[in-house]
């Protein structure tokens, strides 16, 4: 049987090295976090508190061995959806995507048209 090159191909995982330095790991992703936050509409005071919470659902699943960025992103989509957006633009779907963006980067994946 020949595959249609048309037809939608299933999304390869995209797994992460193990944690080396969850405390560097952190520290980075909560300081491009925050940057990103700041830049994307306007710095707020929240968005420290938004990148915080964030990076600790971050670092306590990798500590807990996921390495999978679907998986992590899930994560912080629920863990986010207890935090009060009230003062923010963002939302729990935003700060995860944003995440993953910046997880993407670090890897040197091009993230762009599904690449």
């Amino acid at each position: 049987m020949v595959s249609d090159p048309h037809s939608p191909q299933p999304i390869r995982p995209v797994t992460l090295p193990p944690v080396n330095d969850p405390t560097q790991e952190g520290r980075w992703l909560k300081e491009s976090l925050h940057r990103w936050l700041d830049e994307e509409f306007i710095p707020e005071a929240i968005n420290g508190e938004i990148a915080e919470r964030a990076t600790r659902v971050y670092v306590r699943q990798r500590l807990e061995g996921e390495n999978d960025v679907g998986s992590l992103v899930l994560a912080i989509v629920t863990e986010m959806q207890s935090f009060d957006f009230s003062e923010s633009f963002f939302g729990e779907f935003a700060i995860a995507n944003a995440v993953s963006d910046l997880l993407l980067d670090s890897l040197g994946i091009d993230r762009c048209c599904g690449a």
